[in-house]
């Protein structure tokens, strides 16, 4: 055996020591959350859901989010997007998988895809649950930039593909200025996942670039608000502005209003809430899989204006979001002013092996903070 094939072996048996480590016995009751660590399912195997959501429906919490699969590999899409269930937010029930990638090398979600931020939401006067997620066709790198939509008639699926597309193809946002509507002289107009380091987009004008084939939409999230309308918030612009987009009332499509937000601030991985009719946000700086300094920002309207209040996360670590990236903000169902933070932990080494890092959201002085905890439970609201 030569030097090379003894370090592939070893890197064999070190990954798949590690796969088997996520599969545990059938563990008691839990009756509080420990962020970073193993967090088996009613089987005993560590949750199958990254970079995902939860939605709350008749009583019932249900957590969507990427299959992750060993290795390097585990990175794309071979899977799909895998449901649990729960009552209490601590003990989750394997739903299975709710939507799975295709075996059609033509579909735009074929095995070997990048699926990512899957969120699922109810549509209450169609009936219909609807999917979205960051999607990339296989071999495209992070060049596709674009959603997938799926719609099911359950809860858990499963969940029928329905198209992929950029977003608001040939249509302006609200804020847009007449010096987006002209190329800038000697711009480069090459779609590119990134700016380089000192670009701002407004002056490569990203908007106009993308204007005929579509917006960018990279990380995602879903919001409804109290009225039922739905917003599509993601990373577009090569990850230099967030949009924030209004869907159609059957939430299959973008109405066509749509806002620029945080231009040139370079954030990913958008997270939104709503308190006291104020609408917060949290964002990662676009570091990849390596944790960042979050970014936090509170506005009177979904649609600005937004004023940013800094790194939500105030305890060691806090440099590195508590060694997490945000996902989604959770309100905890009969419980006045109650959130949690979900952020992942990225492994990508070894992807199936993310863990989720979940904190309450406290609120001090017109912000909201995030603070560690080793453990913790739900009564950490009562008498907030």
């Amino acid at each position: 055996m030569d030097k090379n094939q003894f370090t592939m072996r070893i890197k064999f048996f070190t990954t798949l020591a590690a796969t088997l480590s996520l599969v545990l016995p059938a563990a008691a009751q839990r009756t509080s959350f420990r962020p970073g660590e193993i967090w088996p399912d009613d089987k005993g195997v560590h949750i199958n859901a990254h970079g995902g959501g939860v939605l709350l429906h008749d009583g019932v919490y249900y957590w969507f989010g990427e299959h992750k699969t060993a290795g390097r590999a585990g990175n794309q899409a071979h899977v799909g997007v895998h449901c649990y269930s729960s009552r209490d937010l601590y003990n989750w029930k394997d739903e299975g998988v709710a939507f799975k990638v295709s075996k059609d090398p033509e579909s735009p979600v074929t095995d070997g895809c990048i699926l990512e931020r899957p969120k699922v939401i109810y549509n209450a006067a169609t009936g219909k649950f609807v999917m979205w997620f960051h999607l990339e066709p296989k071999g495209a790198g992070y060049g596709g930039a674009m959603v997938g939509i799926a719609q099911a008639d359950k809860v858990t699926g499963p969940y029928q593909f329905i198209r992929a597309t950029r977003t608001v193809i040939r249509t302006w946002p609200v804020n847009v200025l007449p010096s987006h509507k002209v190329r800038p002289e000697g711009a480069d107009w090459r779609e590119r996942p990134n700016l380089a380091k000192g670009e701002h987009p407004d002056s490569v004008n990203t908007l106009g670039r993308d204007f005929e084939k579509g917006q960018h939409s990279r990380d995602m999230t879903l919001f409804v608000d109290d009225d039922g309308k739905a917003y599509h918030i993601c990373s577009s612009e090569s990850n230099s502005v967030i949009h924030i987009a209004e869907l159609t009332d059957d939430y299959l499509d973008f109405s066509g209003k749509y806002v620029r937000a945080f231009i040139g601030d370079r954030m990913e991985a958008p997270a939104i809430f709503k308190k006291d009719g104020l609408y917060y946000f949290m964002g990662s700086e676009c570091t990849g899989w390596r944790p960042n300094p979050a970014h936090s920002a509170v506005a009177p309207s979904i649609w600005g204006p937004w004023t940013q209040m800094g790194n939500p996360c105030v305890d060691a670590d806090s440099e590195t979001t508590y060694h997490s990236q945000s996902t989604f903000f959770l309100p905890v169902a009969g419980k006045k002013d109650a959130f949690i933070y979900m952020g992942d932990r990225w492994t990508p080494d070894n992807a199936i092996d993310g863990r989720y890092v979940w904190l309450p959201v406290e609120f001090e002085d017109g912000r909201f903070v995030l603070r560690w905890r080793d453990e913790w439970d739900l009564s950490v609201f009562d008498g907030e």
